[in-house]
């Protein structure tokens, strides 16, 4: 699932900080799909990269005209699955991203927990099955 597909509302931090998803073009099942992840301003194609349907799913940002939290570009991003007893997953993810915002050593923490949020944000609704048709 991608934050573009998560149809429920975002933590008020998020809304403040992140573009506003509008949908998500294009594919998203087969090695090399290509998504079109459109925001109120601006959109990002993602490029699948890597599909183990029981281990890990991963992307990368292939083109971006789309302004993050203080000059933040998307790199690329994971999801990581595993196994668990009793027909359960363990779903890690995790992105990468460039940023311009110096000096890094003062804004490195506050991007770290808006990432920490944004990525439980999407695992929460992994969990509770909310999101647009996810073909």
């Amino acid at each position: 699932m991608f934050y573009e597909q998560i149809d429920e509302r975002s933590p008020l931090l998020l809304r403040l900080l992140l573009p506003v998803p509008v949908r998500v073009e294009g594919r998203r099942s087969e090695l090399g799909d290509e998504a079109r992840c459109v925001y109120e301003t601006g959109y990002l194609v993602k490029r699948l990269t890597q599909i183990d349907r029981e281990r890990r799913y991963a992307f990368t940002v292939v083109e971006q005209n789309l302004t993050l939290a203080g000059g933040l570009s998307l790199v690329d991003g994971w999801y990581a699955l595993r196994a668990l007893p009793g027909g359960r997953t363990e779903v890690e993810t995790g992105t990468r991203y460039l940023s311009r915002n110096r000096p890094g050593w003062l804004w490195r923490p506050a991007e770290t927990a808006v990432c920490q949020m944004f990525h439980r944000h999407i695992l929460r609704a992994m969990e509770r099955g909310v999101g647009r048709d996810a073909r």
